[in-house]
């Protein structure tokens, strides 16, 4: 690598929203997320549904279910 046009490598702090923090490298010293591996309904399984608007309620009556 040529020296001086790359940014510095370092440990970095991830934080999530529900509290959890890991330890990774990167260019920045730290990172904020709103949803990690601790919380997302992928890996814990519990899905979440969240109809804003009456979104199903209007499918169903387009699609006449």
């Amino acid at each position: 690598m040529k020296k001086e046009i790359h940014p510095a490598y370092v440990k970095t702090k991830i934080t999530c929203a529900c509290g959890a923090s890991y330890a990774v490298g990167s260019t920045r010293k730290e990172l904020k997320v709103e949803i990690c591996a601790n919380c997302h309904p992928y890996f814990t399984g519990k899905q979440k549904f969240v109809d804003t608007g009456g979104r199903v309620e209007r499918f169903k009556r387009k699609y006449n279910m």
